[in-house]
């Protein structure tokens, strides 16, 4: 008894039922190449003939202005056009077509929508970390850095989750550059 069609990897021969569904490896019958062949069932039943199918839509009912052969669910708040399930795209209990969603996030008229943030966690870090390679620049960005690393604390740092760890490293080198100007300048006010 021949196979659904199935072949084998190595040599291209048609496989036996009997290799199908088993769970070790079974050699081919012809390079005898081990296969473990996992084949679902109605791989097994024959082909069916019957109708082309029916339409999805009936008479006197609404179709999707993308799909015409799909049944409308809901119309576009912005537009008005039918949409199907498919198309359908729910925004803070709004329902929107992709086309008004596109135009909106274009145009800016969608606030809700973000595809893009501000980092302030990298630049927190970035104001502690980078004026020390010219140190005398650190007397105003360390503490434009700990303002920072406090302001922004709560806001979402990323449309991906990140960590506060900038967020701590910047407020700790802030103050620490602070601590040490201060350092220098009590020091040299006491001489």
């Amino acid at each position: 008894m021949s196979g659904p069609g199935i072949l084998c990897t190595k040599c291209g021969a048609s496989l036996l039922a009997e290799v199908f569904n088993t769970s070790k490896l079974t050699p081919c019958q012809i390079c005898e190449s081990l296969l473990q062949v996992d084949v679902f069932p109605a791989c097994f039943r024959p082909l069916e003939t019957g109708s082309a199918g029916e339409r999805i839509v009936v008479e006197g009912e609404s179709s999707c202005f993308y799909h015409p052969q799909k049944r409308a669910a809901v119309p576009c708040e912005a537009c008005g056009r039918f949409l199907c399930d498919l198309c359908d795209v729910q925004m803070h209990g709004h329902h929107l077509c992709p086309r008004c969603l596109e135009t909106g996030a274009k145009k800016g008229l969608m606030k809700d929508l973000q595809n893009h943030r501000m980092l302030y966690d990298s630049i927190a870090l970035s104001l502690a970390l980078l004026p020390l390679l010219v140190w005398p620049f650190t007397v105003v960005t360390a503490p434009m850095a700990v303002f920072m690393g406090f302001r922004y604390w709560k806001t979402p740092s990323s449309i991906l989750p990140r960590t506060k760890i900038r967020l701590v490293l910047a407020i700790v080198i802030g103050f620490i550059e602070i601590a040490l100007w201060a350092f220098f300048v009590v020091r040299f006010a006491l001489f």
